[in-house]
């Protein structure tokens, strides 16, 4: 990890670049699976798999028995570990249920919102080397909280055309029976279109690679909706004397073998901090299976030594994380100075990957700053709003005047004229 000391304020902006992928460059094979998905269908989606993946399908979708011989496979440890992290993430979602609130907002006037779940959700699962069936539970139990109507699932077959068990497994346990065996661009055009198989969705949700990524954001020019704009998983940690070397080398690093284009970032006032936390790293890289990713992401990342707190947060704002731990003696000035972070992590004993599977939490997250303008996934994220209003003649009386004026203004006669019929009649009628 590169080390940096007191940086200016007009270096940062080039401290902040994230490994970046140009997706125009991707744009050209995005819109030729589209394409060739939009015209053909699953033919095209069994095509594009072989061509991309290696792999020969003959099946998109998954079946009952192979959902029953995954839930026989996987060990009864980590089944109970995903029911308890299905609880916790299941408590926090239903808390964020908010109740329809009526209000006069002029006497006659009543105005109020509900909200629905988005009819057709279809959510991506990555495989490949991390088969993650976590991102199943945090994109499915706030669906199915919503009130989706249907909830489908994309997620890359393995080399012998099938899903991994554990990713069945979970699927089932949230009640997802709509499963389909096709990973990266051609899923996501699956969803956008709908094919012989695969329903056509309103709303697509989950991470991938650069491919994916670059898909999603294609299908938007399709009236599909996406969740967030994503890229590579990213994380920063604020740390002083306070915080244990060990923990900080174990976040950074589980963060980083996420990917070669993963980013993390230590932000410390106290520069002694920095060799031994780099030590703990050393030895605790030895020990990774994942080794070679890890060490190719740390490359990307950066060692940040600022003079006071101050500077500190506000580079961290600028910087605005995907993760964020805060780890710091003065822990409640740097609680209170944040303003841009995808999810919080405080104290010592408030791992990154406590987040990431079994807290509650959500780990959609946004990446690469956009944590600035965007949230994480959550309950409203599976939600469309609609306002409702109701007025009486007392209300169209008190309001009636504005909206003719405003009307008028704008040169809205028709618009002008829905009220002065209104207000004639009611004259009329006494």
């Amino acid at each position: 990890m590169r080390k940096i000391l007191n940086p200016k304020a007009e270096s940062w902006d080039e401290i902040i670049k994230r490994p970046s992928v140009n997706y125009e460059n991707l744009l050209a094979l995005v819109s030729e699976v589209f394409d060739e998905i939009q015209k053909v269908g699953d033919k095209a989606i069994f095509d594009y798999t072989k061509r991309f993946d290696q792999i020969q399908i003959e099946n998109l979708n998954v079946t009952e028995n192979e959902i029953s011989q995954a839930n026989k496979s996987v060990p009864k440890k980590l089944k109970k570990a995903i029911k308890q992290a299905k609880k916790n993430i299941e408590i926090f979602h239903k808390s964020q249920k908010t109740k329809t609130i009526k209000v006069e907002t002029t006497k006659g006037v009543m105005c109020w919102q509900k909200k629905y779940g988005i009819d057709k959700v279809g959510l991506y699962i990555p495989g490949g080397s991390a088969p993650l069936f976590s991102s199943i539970l945090m994109l499915a139990i706030p669906a199915r909280i919503a009130g989706c109507k249907e909830i489908i699932i994309c997620s890359p077959p393995n080399k012998k055309g099938s899903l991994p068990a554990e990713i069945l497994y979970t699927a089932k346990l949230c009640g997802i029976s709509k499963i389909f065996k096709v990973g990266g661009i051609q899923a996501i055009a699956g969803m956008t279109f709908g094919t012989q198989k695969i329903p056509k969705v309103f709303k697509i949700f989950g991470p991938g690679n650069q491919y994916v990524t670059a898909a999603k954001q294609l299908a938007t020019k399709f009236n599909v909706a996406i969740d967030l704009p994503a890229g590579p998983s990213e994380l920063l940690i604020a740390a002083d004397e306070t915080a244990d070397p060990d923990f900080i080398a174990s976040d950074l690093l589980s963060q980083a073998e996420h990917g070669s284009d993963s980013q993390v970032i230590l932000v410390t006032t106290k520069e002694s901090i920095i060799e031994k936390v780099n030590k703990s790293i050393a030895k605790q890289l030895e020990n990774l299976p994942r080794k070679k990713i890890a060490e190719k992401a740390l490359a990307n990342s950066k060692m940040i030594v600022f003079k006071n707190d101050e500077t500190a947060t506000s580079f961290i704002n600028d910087y605005s994380p995907e993760h964020y731990i805060i780890c710091v003696k003065n822990e409640s000035y740097y609680l209170n100075r944040v303003r841009n972070a995808g999810s919080v992590f405080i104290g010592n004993y408030t791992p990154e990957s406590a987040g990431d599977y079994a807290s509650g939490t959500n780990h959609t997250l946004p990446t690469n700053g956009f944590a600035k303008q965007f949230s994480g996934v959550n309950l409203d994220s599976f939600c469309k709003t609609i306002t409702f209003q109701k007025i009486s003649k007392t209300g169209i009386k008190n309001l009636g005047e504005s909206v003719e004026l405003m009307a008028e203004a704008e040169g809205l006669i028709a618009h002008k004229n829905a009220i002065s019929v209104r207000l004639k009649k009611i004259r009329d009628e006494n």
